[in-house]
């Protein structure tokens, strides 16, 4: 019988590459923000919002410019690409309904914000389309 070795990461492969488009939506949506509220990005805007290190920000930059999420050069502002905007709207507008729906449950805003976070990510669309009904009642 063929068993997979006594290491094998396949089971958690799933998991790694839902982090990382996790992790590619909060970034660009960030980006986005970021852009919109101070004019430009770099990465240590992203490092202090994130609570990590500039490394860290330049290995996710690094993966999401090859993604073909982001333009960057060598000490200037990061760019979103057309495609980086696409996905940094549509990650803003689930996060929003997320996040409209927990307050109309009456969470507090804290709270919501912070849970809204991590939901958005794993929440279907047909469930979105359910919380859009709800809050729009």
């Amino acid at each position: 019988m063929n068993q997979p070795p006594p290491n094998d990461s396949r089971p958690y492969r799933r998991t790694r590459k839902d982090h990382a488009s996790e992790t590619a939506e909060d970034y660009v949506e960030a980006i986005a923000d970021t852009i919109r509220e101070r004019g430009s990005c770099r990465g240590n805007d992203l490092a202090k919002l994130f609570g990590v290190s500039n490394v860290t920000v330049t290995k996710t930059i690094v993966r999401l410019r090859t993604e073909g999420l982001v333009d960057t050069e060598p000490y200037a502002p990061i760019r979103l690409t057309a495609k980086g905007k696409t996905l940094a709207a549509r990650s803003k507008k689930r996060h929003d309904i997320v996040l409209r729906f927990l307050l109309a449950l009456g969470i507090s805003r804290s709270v919501a914000e912070l849970d809204s976070e991590g939901i958005e990510h794993h929440v279907s669309e047909e469930t979105l389309r359910a919380f859009r009904r709800f809050i729009d009642k």
